[in-house]
């Protein structure tokens, strides 16, 4: 009897499985449920089998009969009777009919049991199951093969614009954090990155907005963005195409991960504690890692932000891709065009304008507080050559000039300075430097630094145990130079890169020197790197340049623009380094020409920066220096290490 009814009960069961997977592709969750009905009920008969198993049919018959009386309450002496009426042969009918009422009554009790327990858990059934198979109730219509999505993966259409969790956040879409999410997916290749960019624009490299996308003769230049390097070769400012990056909603389903970028979003609180962020539209978004690399704003004068709407509406802040749009199409419409400022953008801008100086008649003018152009960096005699060189692209050069306040008078702007000269302009445009973008400190509790600004970060680049800050916006400890806060390209490429690889498990200090450079056009510039500032002292070692000494030729030799990507990729321990036999080198006399040579920055008789004047691809040389620490009795000596009498 017991096997009888364990095999009707599984062969129901697998009647029922079959059915509910012919043509289906796979079980249903309905098909989970009858087998699961269908295992308790045999579990149940089966259970009750066992416990009779021992006991004689007749044994069974009576047991059964007398447990059943008693809880009738059926009085003593008519149960007695009863089973005495009900003895007889072994197996007799009256014996098998009190078995067979027995069974049928256990197994309605347990049957309405099942049917109880599976009323109370069929909505946690069903969610386990779904779950299990990766399909909701909802996506069991059929549907053709075309229109199904593979497994494990919700439907296009149900996905949401933007996932509410992702492993990696980086949030700033500049060149630090697309060098981190490169590295990051470099060491683990599965990695899902989300970028989330205040720019509409993808990631893309700055230093072209100031220096060869001005000299190109694309009439569409502010279209393609696409610009000729001084070696002749073209391409883009963009880092890498819209192919490379996955759609943000489809970050969490593809298969090898990928990188995506949320353009045109900002971010505006961190939950530090809860792992999360909010952007300015009000979405949220947990993540497990987060890096910080929100870079910086330009800077405004104090006298232009007194001034009235009519001037704010006349003044640029160079800093992105639409700011060289505008610039560009004003420099074809007005006649006067001001910059203010004498670092680097500043006269790198100069230069590019002077060009339209020459060839349209555009006045370029350039003013600044100091001496002469990149006066806080290169020693007084180099930045007074500097000047005259920027004059002779075609720019009014305006040293000591601090501005006192601005006003429209009539149709042009009025610049009025302290010592009382006026400037008359059509534009202004504000290369005064940069604040580092630190809103989120707030609401995340992380730390200022009081003296450079910017996130106060360790030597790993951290500001907490899951959360890392690169680019314009960290300020870092050097483990050569102390603490520091870098705005230039190169450091945005290291820091991001090394942020990129502790945040994937390296846990590697920042040791690696990074370099900037800029360039007064296609024949002179100069590399940098370490602490160069003109109020240290200085050695300056100098000689005869030849046609190979310029910023074009440099780039023939490297093959890129960006002279960075070659150079942050070569350690000085790798370089080899040749003495040279040439006569010691000099520094030129006033009224000759500055045509090559190194400058030395000295602290405590230690070299701590070095400047490169148009001598290229000797980056791991100086950086090596450096990292040595070493003092040196005869810096000449060391000058000879970059040969810089090579002809």
């Amino acid at each position: 009897m017991e096997g009888g009814s364990g095999a009707v009960a599984h062969a129901r069961c697998g009647r029922r499985g079959r059915a509910g997977g012919a043509g289906s592709g796979g079980r249903r969750p309905e098909a989970h449920g009858d087998m699961f009905r269908c295992r308790v009920a045999a579990a149940a008969a089966g259970g009750l089998a066992r416990a009779l198993r021992p006991l004689s049919p007749a044994a069974r018959g009576r047991a059964a009969a007398g447990n059943l009386l008693q809880r009738w309450n059926v009085p003593i002496e008519l149960q007695m009777s009863r089973q005495v009426a009900g003895s007889g042969v072994p197996g007799g009918k009256g014996d098998s009919s009190i078995f067979v009422l027995i069974v049928g009554l256990s197994t309605l009790g347990a049957g309405a049991y099942v049917y109880k327990t599976l009323r109370e858990n069929k909505e946690r059934f069903t969610s386990r199951v779904s779950s299990i198979t990766g399909r909701s109730p909802e996506d069991e219509s059929p549907r053709s093969d075309t229109d199904a999505a593979p497994q494990g993966a919700a439907a296009p259409g149900a996905r949401p614009e933007v996932p509410s969790h992702v492993p990696f956040l980086l949030i700033g879409g500049g060149t630090a954090a697309f060098a981190a999410a490169r590295s990051i997916r470099a060491r683990d290749p599965g990695a899902r990155v989300l970028i989330v960019s205040e720019d509409p624009a993808l990631p893309y490299m700055r230093p072209p907005l100031s220096k060869e996308l001005w000299f190109s003769d694309d009439p569409h230049v502010t279209e393609t963005l696409r610009f000729k390097q001084w070696n002749g070769k073209e391409r883009s400012i963009y880092f890498q195409p819209p192919s490379f990056y996955v759609p943000v909603r489809d970050l969490p389903f593809v298969e090898n991960g990928g990188v995506a970028v949320l353009c045109g979003k900002k971010v505006v609180h961190m939950d530090v504690r809860g792992n999360t962020v909010k952007l300015n539209d009000g979405t949220q978004i947990s993540y497990d890692k987060c890096l910080i690399a929100t870079g910086g704003s330009p800077r405004n004068l104090p006298a232009i932000e007194r001034a009235g709407e009519d001037v704010q509406q006349r003044l640029t802040l160079f800093r992105k891709i639409e700011d060289f749009k505008n610039l560009e199409k004003i420099s074809r419409q007005v006649k006067s065009v001001t910059i203010i400022g004498g670092g680097f953008l500043g006269s790198e801008l100069a230069c590019a304008l002077g060009r339209r100086a020459r060839t349209r008649g555009l006045e370029v003018i350039q003013l600044f507080p100091e001496n002469g152009n990149m006066g806080k960096v290169l020693p007084e005699y180099l930045s007074n050559w500097t000047t005259e060189k920027v004059r002779r692209e075609g720019v009014t050069v305006m040293p000591n000039a601090v501005v006192k306040s601005v006003c429209v008078r009539g149709k042009r702007l009025v610049i009025e300075l302290k010592d009382g000269r006026k400037v008359e302009t059509d534009h202004i445009v504000a290369a005064v430097g940069l604040e580092p973008n630190v809103e989120l400190a707030k609401s995340a509790g992380l730390e200022v630094d009081s003296d450079f600004g910017g996130f106060r970060v360790n030597a790993e680049l951290q500001a907490r145990s899951n959360i890392w800050v690169a680019g314009d916006a960290a300020c870092f400890y050097d483990i050569k130079l102390g603490r520091r806060r870098v705005e230039h390209h190169d450091h945005a490429v290291v820091s991001g890169r090394l942020a990129g690889e502790n945040m994937t498990g390296a846990a590697k200090p920042y040791w690696h020197q990074s370099m900037f450079w800029s360039d007064l056009g296609p024949n002179v510039g100069y590399e940098a790197i370490g602490l160069v500032d003109s109020s240290l002292p200085t050695v300056g070692v100098f000689a005869k340049a030849t046609a190979k000494d310029t910023p074009k030729s440099a780039t023939e030799q490297s093959g890129t623009g960006i002279r960075s990507e070659s150079e942050t990729e070569a350690e000085a321990s790798e370089v080899p380094i040749s003495s040279s036999s040439s006569p010691t080198p000099q520094v030129p006399k006033q009224g000759e020409d500055y045509g090559k040579g190194v400058i030395f920055y000295l602290r405590d008789k230690v070299v701590v920066g070095i400047v490169l004047w148009n001598i290229f691809n000797r980056m791991p040389i100086a950086r090596k220096i450096i990292k040595d620490g070493e003092e040196h009795d005869d810096l000449n000596e060391v000058a000879k290490l970059f040969n810089i009498h090579e002809d």
